[in-house]
């Protein structure tokens, strides 16, 4: 992959911990570099993006401050991604992961073709978010 891609997914990790960029300016960017994919392991604290050409680059993320729970609950995890969607001065993305491990997910694969999100608990349980119109 080359230096440029790298860069991009770097500064759309930093720009979500920072708060400088949205999901959806994200998720533009990275579309329109060619990105297929990323996936983001709160386990191993990294992030992962994918070409459709089958190169990735692994990243360090930062780790929610819990551990992901044993038990999913998808119903928490869809009121997290409302309130994540609905913005305001309270979110934060650190916030968002804190919540959704406190819920069981344990990672989420971001996928443009799909255009949707699977938050997966940590026994395999999975809770689908297609992305919103317009995103």
């Amino acid at each position: 992959m080359n230096a440029s891609l790298v860069d991009l997914a770097r500064a759309c990790i930093h720009g979500s911990h920072a708060g400088t960029m949205s999901f959806p300016a994200i998720v533009g960017a990275l579309m329109e570099a060619g990105f297929e994919a990323y996936h983001v392991d709160f386990r191993a604290g990294n992030a992962t993006y994918y070409l459709p050409s089958g190169e990735s680059v692994t990243l360090e993320a930062s780790r929610p401050v819990v551990a992901p729970t044993a038990a999913f609950d998808a119903v928490e995890v869809a009121a997290a991604v409302r309130q994540a969607q609905a913005g305001g001065p309270e979110y934060t993305y650190d916030g968002f992961c804190d919540r959704v491990a406190r819920a069981g997910c344990a990672g989420c694969l971001v996928s443009f073709p799909g255009r949707r999100v699977a938050y997966i608990g940590r026994t395999g349980e999975v809770h689908a978010e297609h992305f919103p119109p317009g995103n």
